[in-house]
């Protein structure tokens, strides 16, 4: 299928960031010419995580939440095929395999997947199966070479980065490659600091309120709150992650939360990083409603949001301030819990559908193996 290039139209939308209707085949078009989803592949397990490499190879991952997944992490072959990633090694770790194989080592229940721009493609795996207990030694972010499938680095966190309760659950890169920042969206949120040379990692922000679940919110799915049997609603901390253009700010927000947040990097790897107190320079930056998935367009300061409450994608311009409130840029009702951002090389935008409201979580007679898909924006209809 053709790929897509519309930074004009987009900027337009981001200028006219406005209300706008459903209609009856539930898309909503903030502009002239609107814009649709074009569907990339289906897949037969949830999904999270999607990336797509500088060479335009997309991967993505399926965590342990409801099944024992027999793939973690695959590349998608054009065919719509998954090829296990790195290899099928990586990818042998099972719930009833626990006790055989090291979980330092094997895919244990990852969460996101991001290519760096530099020849590699991260993994993160909070080895947190049901998002439950952690897995003891398999916290890790590992670097895979893109050329190669060669385990280049394995970054382990032990319990003073990785605690029990916590989810490891997406990660962003200093433009220099120095630097990986991860939230944090378990039981106490927190912003993870990697330094890349050295491997060690620090919780920064850890329980500080911008970080966690919003107190009296309560996510709504389908017009209704999202509940478990026992009468749970989702309780996701620190979730969505983006990282400006130059670098220098990091954004974040709580799924279940309705404002974004930002701090300069620098007190991230400064201050932070000695041991200081930052938690004033935090900055509240607008509300964003219910939100998961975060992305800025390369080298710009749109903001994409997905929006799982109303199954769409918003986008914001962040240089309008803290004040600007993100415009739907689509609404479909097949976006069903929009959840994890990438963009391609030509600029396209791609986003997956994890359907966590339809998940063994929240529907106790909703199949294990939960299907879902991955999404491409398109201009047009």
């Amino acid at each position: 299928m053709a790929y897509h290039r519309w930074p004009a139209v987009v900027l337009a939308a981001a200028a006219l960031c406005a209300a706008a209707s459903t209609s009856a085949s539930a898309q909503v078009a903030p502009t002239a010419k609107g814009f649709s989803i074009e569907k990339v592949a289906d897949f037969g397990h949830q999904v999270t995580g999607v990336t797509v490499a500088e060479d335009n190879r997309i991967f993505v991952n399926f965590p342990r939440w409801t099944e024992d997944s027999p793939i973690s992490v695959a590349e998608l072959a054009q065919d719509g095929t998954l090829k296990p990633f790195p290899n099928e090694t990586w990818n042998a770790w099972r719930n009833a395999r626990k006790d055989e194989l090291s979980p330092g080592e094997h895919w244990v229940c990852v969460q996101s997947v991001v290519a760096d721009g530099k020849g590699n493609v991260w993994v993160l795996d909070p080895a947190a199966p049901a998002q439950a207990t952690i897995v003891p030694g398999g916290p890790k972010l590992v670097r895979v070479s893109l050329a190669t499938s060669a385990v280049l680095q394995n970054i382990r966190f032990d319990e003073s980065v990785a605690l029990q309760g916590s989810y490891l659950n997406d990660v962003r890169f200093s433009p220099d490659g120095k630097w990986a920042y991860i939230t944090d969206s378990g039981v106490r949120g927190a912003i993870v600091v990697v330094d890349l040379g050295t491997g060690e990692a620090k919780r920064l922000l850890d329980g500080d309120p911008s970080t966690q679940a919003k107190k009296g919110l309560v996510v709504t799915a389908d017009g209704k709150p999202l509940r478990r049997p026992d009468g749970k609603g989702v309780e996701f901390s620190a979730d969505g992650i983006a990282l400006s253009k130059d670098g220098k700010y990091l954004y974040w927000q709580a799924i279940k939360g309705d404002t974004l947040y930002r701090i300069a990097t620098s007190a991230l790897t400064e201050a932070g990083w000695r041991g200081d107190d930052i938690s004033a320079q935090v900055q509240a930056y607008g509300k964003n409603g219910v939100a998961d998935g975060l992305w800025i367009a390369a080298g710009s300061e749109r903001m994409y949001v997905t929006s799982p409450e109303d199954s769409s994608v918003k986008i914001r311009n962040l240089a309008a301030g803290p004040d600007a409130r993100p415009g739907i840029l689509i609404q479909d009702a097949r976006l069903h819990w929009p959840d994890t951002f990438s963009q391609g090389p030509d600029g396209s935008i791609y986003v997956t559908t994890s359907r966590i409201q339809d998940s063994a979580f929240f529907k106790p007679g909703a199949p294990i193996a939960l299907p879902t898909s991955l999404w491409r924006l398109r201009e047009g209809k």
